[in-house]
């Protein structure tokens, strides 16, 4: 789970906001946590979680959690790297299956929502390193399969985007 941003027009710590009496990040943890072997939390440090720090440094957005999460994926033996922000409150208990197929998927609406296979951390780690700063654009380097996931999925970015 990618968790390392600022926040900004948020305005506090939306991780921490509730839903129905639920935490965000609890919310997409339970619903990441029932689809996968392993759950961590990428870009800051969470108690209650297994966490990293975003790769190959912090303040590059999404791409280092990514990042970060691939090349533990990786030194663990797992295939593949199912990945959404703290800010996706309604991931679908199917998400894994609506991302499967041939290489690597995002949701349309929300490339941070994505199903990687492992094989592409090389290809991230160098993107990074060569400057790429933006998920979309590494996206389309490596081909990722855009999905239509459903139930539309929902996005936080202020207080009033909370239902």
């Amino acid at each position: 789970m990618l968790a390392g941003g600022q926040a900004r027009r948020f305005g506090s710590d939306k991780a921490h906001a509730m839903i129905d009496g639920v935490r965000l990040i609890d919310r997409v943890a339970d619903a990441l946590g029932a689809q996968t072997m392993a759950l961590i939390v990428c870009g800051r440090e969470e108690p209650g979680f297994g966490c990293i720090p975003d790769q190959p440094e912090a303040g590059l957005g999404p791409l280092g959690g990514l990042n970060a999460a691939l090349t533990f994926a990786e030194a663990k033996g797992f295939a593949h790297v199912l990945s959404a922000g703290v800010d996706v409150p309604n991931v679908p208990a199917n998400l894994v299956q609506q991302l499967s197929g041939e290489g690597a998927a995002i949701a349309e609406s929300q490339p941070v929502v994505g199903l990687w296979p492992v094989a592409v951390a090389a290809d991230l780690a160098e993107f990074i390193q060569s400057g790429g700063r933006a998920l979309y654009g590494f996206a389309n380097a490596v081909n990722a399969r855009r999905v239509a996931v459903e139930p539309p999925l929902m996005n936080v970015n202020r207080p009033e985007d909370l239902p």
